[in-house]
């Protein structure tokens, strides 16, 4: 090197003293990064929008086929009765002559209905059961968990059954009796939850300004645990629908003329083999939600829960 000595030959190009305040990527909230997570999910998202279209039908599917073409879901034509597929009737008609569209929608907002109402009320009393669980903890844990588990083992087909034996048959036999032991899942879900939430500095810091139990539990707790409930809340969903399905299917559901997918599904097993559209539409139409909402709810538990993450 021919530079003298007191040339130096590298250039000192300095310090950025900003750089290390500069922000890579926008903040995000974390309901913002669970929404960008699902969306990341594809298949997830699949299941969302099958659950819009689903829902979207059995609103405007029944009123649409009235409106231009004056089928009902409990209008019999006997001239029509077991016609296939065409443009007068989509997805055919059954033994009545009833039109197949109509009665798969109106099916549709029966399943979705019990399912909806169900989930709901399990929600409820889980939220309430195992708010209470979890913050008390102690005997009262003890005490309420041991109920939990006895109503837990008592099968649950067979609580449904028996009520549905005792009471009249009806939608609302349906939900409550589905709702008597549905709601435990949820509880123990919550429980968890509490007591995971409970020694954290913001609920400790309420109860030293004088906050009652049951503000913590339901103004501070129960909010911060919103991701595991809606993820089970999601996947209640489908059991409930296909329960709902499986008593009609055995003829303890609504009763004729009322459609359900249960009751299709029965009527069309019947005749699968010379009419086999009977039992095609409200099975595949079945199946397609609960797929959805199953693959949904998968969406939601890997969004919240970073270990389930890919």
């Amino acid at each position: 090197m021919n530079a003298s000595a007191g040339d130096n030959p590298f250039e000192k190009i300095g310090r950025d003293q900003t750089g290390g305040e500069r922000i890579v990527r926008k903040s995000l909230t974390a309901w913002q990064n669970v929404r960008r997570n699902i969306a990341a999910n594809k298949l997830s998202m699949i299941g969302f929008y099958m659950i819009i279209a689903i829902v979207l039908l059995a609103i405007f599917g029944p009123l649409l086929a009235q409106w231009f073409a004056g089928y009902d879901y409990k209008s019999q034509v006997l001239a029509d009765a077991n016609k296939g597929p065409s443009w007068s009737h989509w997805f055919g008609t059954d033994d009545l002559g009833r039109d197949m569209f109509v009665r798969t929608w109106k099916g549709a907002q029966i399943s979705l209905f019990v399912g909806i109402v169900a989930a709901l009320i399990d929600l409820c009393i889980g939220i309430v059961y195992g708010g209470i669980m979890g913050y008390f903890g102690g005997k009262v844990d003890e005490v309420m968990n041991r109920i939990a588990e006895i109503l837990y083992t008592i099968p649950y087909l067979l609580v449904v059954i028996l009520l549905l034996v005792v009471m009249p048959q009806s939608l609302t036999t349906i939900i409550v009796a589905m709702s008597i032991t549905g709601w435990i899942n949820m509880a123990w879900i919550v429980r968890g939850e509490i007591m995971r939430l409970k020694s954290q500095e913001y609920a400790l810091a309420s109860k030293a300004l004088g906050a009652g139990s049951m503000r913590i539990i339901f103004r501070h707790l129960i909010p911060n645990a919103m991701g595991p409930i809606l993820v089970t809340l999601t996947l209640t969903i489908p059991g409930a629908m296909f329960t709902e399905a499986f008593l009609s299917f055995l003829g303890m559901g609504v009763k004729s003329p009322t459609a359900s997918w249960g009751m299709m599904i029965q009527n069309g097993a019947q005749a699968m083999t010379t009419y086999p559209w009977r039992l095609v539409f409200p099975s595949l139409f079945l199946a397609l939600s609960m797929f959805a909402l199953n693959v949904f709810g998968d969406g939601l538990r890997d969004a919240f829960d970073p270990k389930m993450r890919k």
